[in-house]
């Protein structure tokens, strides 16, 4: 009697598995250590730079490349534009990711996960705060609901997924509303510091910078994102697509560009931009690189369709945007001087990105890609979906 044993394959790990699930889990051990000890134990932060490096990078410049997802949403659903349907999946997993990234970045900041739902209970409608939150909550919701078909097809519950596509057109529509509302409130933080942010980036204009910069920003990590995961699941791609949505990013630079200028025109403050020593080189740093540099890559149409030049143009755009997003936060600031605590630019009180709050901030993302790799190897993440149409 001949008996066939077949050995099942081993469970093998890739190199960036394992790397990521390092940086994962050093991260996680990290944050612990913050539970424990305070904030103090992992990051250089202070009262005179009360915002550092987890916030500026996973919160401000986070929530920024997040709104692909009512992006491409609104093509599929609201304006009809089925050629985009290809990739309405990808751009709702990664928006949803990057809203939990969020959500683990302000657990890790503020130091008291238990107390969460003190935010829902002990409301503050005067304050852009709680707005922030308050969106960062909803659209995580919304995103999950929009999400929840490609879990639910197929199952027992396959009638939910029946009754959210019934109402995915208002469905959509709350979401692109609250991602808009979400991008303005994070610049309308910093309308509380006229007197201490410099006047080359304070403006009553930062909610509506903050929006149109966003949008640029999150297409241009959509491309960044579908030609990368396309390519590493080994998927066809339509590259024309993403010329397509590359082509809205020089409008949007553009009126960027011409109401930032017009801004500092209005408010006479033109004469900052070249005597403010190293903040004059910061903000023509963000200019030129996250501004002018990409308006001019993405208004080459045939580098539109190039994907090498669309990922160079995508990374040069976010380079900058994210410089922009440290300025505000960070370097464009007044801190007071340690002796004589008059506030000053660049003053004589100095933070540094400690190495246990970079590991931090960079672990949070490095587990939102390996949940990105999950959902893709067990869901039909590169499937348009049969219910859809």
């Amino acid at each position: 009697m001949k008996v066939n044993i077949v050995a099942q394959p081993r469970f093998r790990l890739s190199l960036l598995t394992i790397f990521l699930l390092a940086l994962t889990g050093v991260a996680v051990v990290l944050a612990m250590l913050r539970y424990a000890y305070g904030v103090d134990a992992v990051s250089q932060g202070n009262n005179a730079y009360p915002w550092t490096f987890i916030l500026s990078f996973n919160l401000f410049t986070g929530i920024a490349v997040s709104s692909g997802a009512f992006i491409v949403a609104s093509l599929v659903y609201l304006f009809g534009l089925e050629q985009f349907r290809p990739l309405l999946r990808p751009a709702l997993l990664t928006g949803f990711l990057i809203y939990i990234v969020e959500i683990f970045t302000l657990l890790v900041d503020l130091g008291h996960p238990e107390r969460i739902w003190y935010y829902i209970l002990y409301q503050h409608f005067t304050s852009w705060l709680f707005f922030v939150g308050l969106y960062v909550m909803l659209y995580a919701v919304v995103l999950a609901v929009e999400l929840a078909p490609i879990v639910l097809e197929g199952s027992k519950w396959n009638h939910i997924a029946d009754m959210i596509h019934r109402f995915i057109k208002p469905i959509v529509i709350v979401g692109a509303v609250i991602s808009m509302l979400h991008q303005a409130s994070l610049g309308g933080l910093p309308l509380i510091q006229p007197y201490k942010l410099h006047p080359l980036w304070w403006t009553p204009w930062i909610p509506e910078f903050f929006l149109i910069s966003a949008l640029a920003m999150s297409l241009a990590m959509l491309i960044i994102v579908l030609l990368v995961s396309f390519n590493y699941f080994h998927r066809s791609l339509d590259v024309t697509l993403l010329g397509k949505l590359a082509a809205a990013i020089p409008y949007l630079l553009g009126i960027y560009l011409v109401g930032k200028f017009a801004q500092l025109t209005f408010a006479g403050d033109l004469h900052y931009l070249f005597t403010s020593g190293e903040l004059s080189v910061l903000f023509w740093g963000e200019i030129l690189i996250g501004v002018i540099a990409p308006l001019i890559l993405f208004s080459v149409r045939r580098w539109r369709y190039n994907p090498t030049m669309l990922m160079i143009s995508s990374i040069t755009l976010l380079a900058g945007m994210t410089l922009n997003r440290f300025n505000v936060t960070i370097m464009a600031i007044k801190h007071p001087n340690p002796i004589t605590y008059v506030p000053a630019f660049m003053g004589n009180i100095h933070y540094y990105v400690s190495l246990p709050e970079f590991t931090i901030s960079i672990g949070i993302f490095a587990a939102a890609i390996l949940a990105f790799g999950l959902a893709v190897k067990y869901l039909p993440i590169f499937e348009s979906g049969k219910h859809e149409g």
